[in-house]
């Protein structure tokens, strides 16, 4: 019969994929995630900003950055400048540190639509899955390594795990937009 372990592995790894770009949508809260995408050369190489520093978070809105070489604090200054963050870093020759601001209406508005592309997005990477799966088991059926029958009810077993990975996709999706909405 057949193996949903790979397929059912890489429809995990696309909700991976879909909370890490949640995570880098920032909410009007700090949240070192939104580091994450933002490097900085360190000996020729670039490095994550939260491989060469301490990130911390003293309240709801401040995120604090304190680099482990004092050399980086400018580097990481001008990384967080060029970055899509929208945010000014505030360096104190020790420290750089990131305020949030509150969101307004329309950044909200905006922030929910890239949300919700985010989630349209995984839903076809998971809708790919499926049919790259579909076209396997009909492979195998073509070949005789499995009945028709087999087919048919490994195809509604996969639409099965496709319909709960879809619904955790919009799950997943509303407890961000909710979160956004917030104030």
């Amino acid at each position: 019969m057949a193996d949903y372990t790979a397929y059912s592995h890489k429809m995990d790894k696309t909700l991976e994929v879909l909370a890490a770009d949640f995570g880098a949508v920032r909410a009007g809260r700090a949240n070192a995630q939104v580091l994450d995408r933002i490097s900085v050369e360190y000996y020729g190489v670039d490095t994550p900003v939260g491989q060469v520093a301490s990130i911390s978070s003293p309240d709801a809105r401040t995120l604090v950055i304190q680099p482990w070489d004092g050399t980086l604090l400018k580097p990481i200054e001008k990384a967080i400048l060029t970055s899509d963050l929208g945010i000014n870093p505030q360096n104190d020759g020790r420290i750089i540190r990131l305020v949030f601001p509150q969101l307004n209406e329309d950044r909200r508005k905006e922030l929910t639509k890239q949300v919700k592309k985010y989630g349209e997005d995984a839903k076809v990477a998971i809708r790919n899955v499926r049919r790259d799966a579909m076209d396997a088991f009909k492979k195998q059926q073509k070949k005789g390594e499995i009945t028709e029958d087999d087919q048919k009810k490994c195809e509604k077993d996969l639409q099965d795990m496709t319909d709960k990975y879809i619904k955790k996709i919009d799950d997943m999706c509303a407890v961000k937009e909710k979160e956004l909405m917030e104030l």
